[in-house]
């Protein structure tokens, strides 16, 4: 029997298994879900929870400013080459093909320092990332606990499973009430 079919064999057996183990009152409380294997949304727990909610607004308000400040620097740029080449007409070739390279290097330069900048936005971005999955740490394995699971999985890596184990809706509320938005939070310093 190849892999992954042993692998699909096995998420079906589960999720049966799980399902059975489902009682009425159980499905209605998630809390009472006992699973030694929970599935979890990451993608959503991020986008759905305060914290990451926080982290991407900031990610994308600096971004705003960041376009803003393109778009201003473009058109300094737009009105300065205008003006060189006004001024190609009054001079030698030799001297505009100076003040042409000088102009080609500032706009090289600034290019350069725009693409930093969002650079240091994404890896700030990441850095926020990074520190949610620090926080909440402890949060999960207080429900691994709970379930009385040995594993969590990313619920998109599960071929078949009963949605009673998936237990993303469950960890936004406890990460928000928690760590709120962890504004709070400072990331550790590098060791």
């Amino acid at each position: 029997m190849s892999g992954i079919w042993r692998h699909r064999i096995f998420a079906i057996w589960l999720g049966l298994c799980c399902a059975a183990m489902a009682t009425p009152g159980a499905a209605q409380d998630a809390s009472l879900v006992r699973s030694p294997v929970l599935t979890i949304d990451s993608e959503k727990l991020y986008s759905d929870s305060l914290f990451g909610k926080r982290v991407q607004n900031e990610f994308e308000a600096d971004v705003a400013v960041l376009e803003a400040e393109n778009r201003r620097i473009e058109a300094e740029l737009i009105e300065e080459e205008k003006q060189l080449t006004e001024k190609r007409a009054k001079m030698t070739p030799e001297d505009f093909r100076v003040l042409a390279d000088e102009f080609d290097a500032k706009v090289q330069r600034i290019r350069n320092e725009q693409a930093t900048k969002l650079r240091n936005l994404a890896q700030t971005n990441d850095a926020g990332r990074r520190q949610f999955l620090q926080a909440i740490s402890p949060i999960l394995e207080g429900i691994m606990t709970d379930a009385g699971a040995a594993v969590i999985v990313e619920s998109r890596n599960v071929f078949l499973s009963a949605k009673i184990i998936d237990v993303t809706e469950d960890a936004v509320a406890r990460i928000d009430d928690q760590i709120g938005d962890g504004a709070q939070l400072t990331e550790a310093p590098p060791e």
